[in-house]
């Protein structure tokens, strides 16, 4: 579950006041080939006048066969990822254009810091929303990329097909990269996409509760030589 986007979901569900600040704790369960683990996510979105900050962060649960096979804690990895947008002018013709700086860390001791800019495109009721952005990587522990670029896409459809609180929202990620596989082949580039569709369970809940999941499409992704699909079942509640 990585890099995620709360904005639209925000707005979508509570309101144009709620696109300054929001959070949300995800729970999924993956069904993929060899995972069949649960995965917590935390999400924070807050913009102010200079910007926006995001942060998530995602602890993956070891399933059965992992505690039979000597994993001692509960939570068999963590991954974290914290930016920061700039907007010194945001009542200026360019208000939807920002400099970006994050850095993306996990508990496998990699690290890398990303610059670049990020645009923002959206319906006039902010319902339908897509970020593009275009970064320089500079990776830490790790081995440095040929191609050190990051291209990313983050977007959100309120409301689809005209289903009051039906949300589908997503990222894709495309970046340079030295990957080594069990084959003694490497890979130049990995690309990493997880649409997710959640439906919003209204009063029932005051509107915090949302049902739905993911499904995770990658190619050349964690140590997997490439394409891969893993879905994923999930709840959220936003606070």
């Amino acid at each position: 579950m990585f890099k995620k986007t709360i904005l639209a979901v925000a707005i979508a569900t509570f309101g144009f006041a709620q696109m300054a600040k929001a959070q949300n704790l995800q729970v999924f369960y993956d069904f993929g080939k060899d995972r069949q683990y649960i995965t917590t996510t935390f999400e924070m979105f807050k913009a102010d006048k200079f910007g926006d900050t995001f942060f998530f962060i995602d602890h993956y649960f070891a399933n059965g066969d992992q505690r039979k096979n000597g994993v001692a804690s509960a939570v068999n990895g963590t991954y974290f990822e914290i930016e920061r947008g700039l907007n010194f002018w945001q009542d200026s013709a360019l208000k939807d254009l920002s400099a970006h700086i994050e850095y993306d860390g996990s508990s496998w001791g990699a690290g890398i810091f990303c610059f670049g800019a990020k645009y923002f495109f959206h319906s006039q009721d902010y319902r339908n929303m897509l970020t593009l952005y275009l970064m320089y990587d500079l990776h830490i522990g790790v081995g440095k990329a040929d191609i050190p670029v990051k291209f990313s896409a983050v977007w959100s459809m309120g409301d689809l097909f005209g289903l009051k609180g039906l949300t589908f929202k997503g990222f894709m990620d495309v970046w340079g990269n030295n990957s080594a596989f069990a084959d003694g082949s490497t890979a130049k580039f990995s690309v990493l996409t997880e649409p997710q569709l959640w439906m919003n369970l209204g009063k029932l809940f005051d509107y915090h509760l949302d049902l739905g999941g993911e499904v995770e499409l990658s190619y050349n992704f964690a140590g997997n030589k490439g394409f891969m699909v893993n879905p994923c079942a999930g709840l959220r509640w936003t606070f």
